[in-house]
């Protein structure tokens, strides 16, 4: 008879797990961060992302004292740009109501913007030695394999029976919290990935029914298959001498907050917005070569407009809408389809 899960997981951690990670602390404030990071996003690309973070940003309170356009301009190509306003949100939160101290609890972390149950477990487990149960994605897929539980996780009730397992399998001593729960997902992360699972190196292996029925690629149950929707776009590279104009994004929705190009659907209606939004007389140019762009959602194909403004440098009537030199634009908060034009442009030498 194998020990408990949760024996094996913590000795297996200790021994072979991830130690030199930059967000292993019991600080709240740096764990909190890293695990907002860590959010539909690799562990190799939030490193140096979180290591920016954490220079410009030391604590909490820096973070909510720092204007939304800073805390962007840092997550600026990180994605799910939600995540940068939530987290700017929150820190104001833990900075006026808590005066500065994050709540010690799994049930007081879940009331700050952008954390959700898993998030705020684990922030309870690394700093609280909170006994809570986790369920990201890692977890999800050692779960699904070890139970042999089958169903889409991302189904309600698939889930629902993956967060019973998982409240069933936290170790009985609260100080060994901080290492399952990383052992949870260091196992995810580097033993038990989604294709060619390292099985022999598993702690887990003797009592997993992946493993036993030889499972290991149908578990867990993949997303069904849908069509990827197609979308298009004209960019307008609205343009005086060295001078751009971008536009801020709205608060919500895809890019929100951050500035970005103007949008049309065509040539005319581009020259028409630039008079009409931002009362500009523009000459538009020949389209230049399409750039396409992955959302979680759909597919957006974006072809970048020339549009030439003669004259003296103008004032733009649109509030939130201004012009930017080059070098000024790739330090903002911009998206990563957007800077990939304006350093496309800047080789080609054509924009600025």
């Amino acid at each position: 008879m194998p020990d408990p899960f949760s024996t094996r997981l913590v000795r297996w951690q200790r021994a072979h797990g991830r130690h030199d990670l930059p967000w292993q602390t019991d600080d709240p404030y740096r764990v909190w961060l890293s695990e907002i990071m860590l959010q539909q996003t690799q562990v190799a690309t939030v490193i140096p992302y979180y290591q920016r973070f954490t220079e410009s940003f030391p604590s909490v309170t820096a973070l909510a004292d720092a204007p939304l356009d800073e805390v962007l301009a840092h997550w600026a190509g990180l994605g799910y740009y939600s995540r940068a306003r939530n987290l700017h949100q929150a820190a104001r939160m833990v900075r006026d109501r808590f005066g500065g101290v994050f709540p010690p609890s799994a049930e007081g972390l879940i009331e700050l913007p952008g954390i959700g149950r898993s998030t705020a477990a684990a922030v309870a487990g690394f700093c609280y030695a909170e006994r809570t149960p986790i369920l990201d994605g890692n977890v999800k897929r050692v779960l699904a394999r070890w139970a042999g539980i089958d169903g889409f996780p991302g189904e309600k009730k698939t889930e629902n029976k993956l967060w019973a397992l998982a409240a069933g399998l936290l170790p009985t001593d609260a100080a060994d919290m901080p290492a399952y729960t990383q052992g949870l997902m260091d196992l995810g992360a580097t033993v038990c990935t989604p294709r060619r699972p390292d099985c022999p190196r598993c702690p887990l292996r003797d009592d997993c029914r992946a493993h036993i029925e030889g499972r290991q690629a149908e578990l867990p149950t993949p997303r069904p298959k849908k069509t990827v929707p197609e979308r298009a776009t004209l960019m307008l590279l609205i343009r005086q001498g060295g001078q751009l104009l971008l536009e801020r994004r709205p608060p919500t929705g895809i890019w929100g907050g951050l500035w970005s190009l103007p949008e049309a659907e065509t040539a005319a209606q581009a020259v028409a917005l630039c008079a009409e939004r931002f009362g500009l007389a523009a000459t538009p140019g020949a389209p230049q070569p399409a750039l396409v762009h992955t959302f979680t959602h759909f597919r957006l194909t974006i072809t970048p407009l020339p549009l030439e403004v003669a004259g003296e440098l103008p004032r733009v009537a649109e509030a939130d809408a201004r012009w930017f030199a080059r070098g000024e634009a790739l330090k903002a908060g911009i998206p990563t389809p957007v800077r990939k034009l304006l350093l496309a442009e800047g080789r080609q030498e054509s924009l600025f």
